[in-house]
């Protein structure tokens, strides 16, 4: 069994005993993980283990069983965590007026769409975004962003409160090569200048593989966790996505029938 360090940085989060339940269908059980802050963890898993359903429940988005505990080193225990978050998928209207300031302006700074810009607040806004090279974007109409550009948007969203958990559901799905990099480099930068975990689920197991700090196998529960080449090489690894692999070939032959 792993040793779990219990010294971390200025706050971590401990999940314990997690499990989440839809009627009669078990989708996680027993799920424990010590998150710290200043790493970048990977949830990895075949699809359907559970993944983006430990996202909801840390949110409060599902009902769960177990606690959920956030710890400072300084006070002890913390009654509540800034929490940022990502989502796979944001639903856009084709042809909506809204630019990218009139977003984060009417979400974080609740300043209506309506009124003449404030210069301030698109200074801040500006200032923010250039941490994802994405201040060119600022004037531009949502609705006309690429998947990668929308992405960079959102994580600045995300991190405008300084949450000390940062939370990414497959944010790179449908991105290029060269967004990937970006993507990830941005992730570095962001553990190393804020005082933040970062949780992320991926399926890119090789960007995985070269950038997390920490690696989560999941399938329902904990299968193992650790560091890249404690997870990458060992067996569970290879059952799960053998698994994984030979379920979608059978896919792909159905289909092709």
């Amino acid at each position: 069994m792993r040793k779990i360090i219990e010294t971390c940085g200025f706050h971590c989060i401990k999940i314990n005993n997690l499990g989440v339940s839809f009627g009669e269908q078990v989708v996680l059980k027993d799920v424990n993980l010590h998150i710290h802050c200043g790493s970048l963890n990977a949830i990895i898993g075949k699809n359907g283990a559970g993944k983006s359903t430990l996202v909801r429940a840390i949110l409060k988005d599902v009902p769960s069983e177990g606690t959920i505990e956030y710890r400072d080193t300084k006070n002890g225990k913390m009654k509540e965590l800034k929490v940022g978050y990502v989502p796979q998928h944001i639903n856009i209207e084709k042809n909506t007026p809204v630019s990218v300031y009139d977003l984060i302006a009417s979400y974080e700074y609740h300043y209506p769409v309506f009124l003449p810009k404030n210069k301030r607040i698109y200074e801040e806004i500006k200032k923010n975004l250039e941490v994802f090279e994405a201040g060119d974007l600022i004037d531009k109409q949502v609705c006309n962003l690429s998947g990668g550009q929308l992405q960079r948007v959102l994580l600045s969203m995300a991190i405008m409160d300084k949450p000390k958990l940062l939370l990414l559901d497959e944010p790179v799905s449908g991105i290029d090569k060269n967004g990937m990099e970006l993507f990830y480099k941005t992730m570095d930068y962001l553990k190393s200048h804020y005082d933040l975990a970062i949780i992320l689920i991926s399926h890119d197991l090789d960007y995985v593989k070269k950038y997390a700090d920490h690696v989560v196998l999941l399938d329902q529960t904990v299968v193992k966790q650790g560091t890249v080449k404690e997870v990458f090489g060992s067996p569970e690894f290879a059952e799960v996505f053998a698994t994984e692999t030979k379920e979608n070939w059978l896919k792909e032959g159905r289909n092709n029938d």
